[in-house]
């Protein structure tokens, strides 16, 4: 199992900061270069970089070198994993919290009957 939840541990580390977020929102709308990734932060070029690493990493940047031009593009992949991933805990979840709901609703009604036999 281990295994199988290490590309979902980094693609939810990737997206625990807000740069990266950041990143992926500007890369939602078409692919960019990394200077103009890094026009809004107001950051040195190498700690831009190193973001741009863990979003490869996770697999939700990619990138190709033309020339003397590094453009990113996203992979919205990963984030399909994570969705289903949050589906599932949200519908345990759910399940849950409806069973906690119908037993107080029983143990309520269960009160007013024993109640009302004085």
């Amino acid at each position: 199992m281990p295994n199988q939840t290490e590309p979902l541990d980094s693609v939810f580390h990737a997206l625990a900061d807000p740069t990266r977020r950041a990143v992926l929102q500007q890369l939602s709308r078409g692919p960019a270069s990394v200077s103009e990734l890094a026009k809004p932060f107001e950051m040195a070029l190498p700690s831009f970089l190193q973001h741009l690493r863990v979003l490869e990493d996770s697999g939700l940047v990619r990138s190709e070198k033309t020339g003397r031009v590094r453009t990113c593009e996203m992979e919205p992949k990963p984030l399909t994993a994570a969705e289903k991933w949050i589906g599932e805990q949200r519908a345990l979840w759910e399940g849950r919290l409806d069973r906690l709901e119908n037993y107080l609703t029983e143990l309520q009604a269960k009160g007013k009957d024993d109640g009302d036999g004085s």
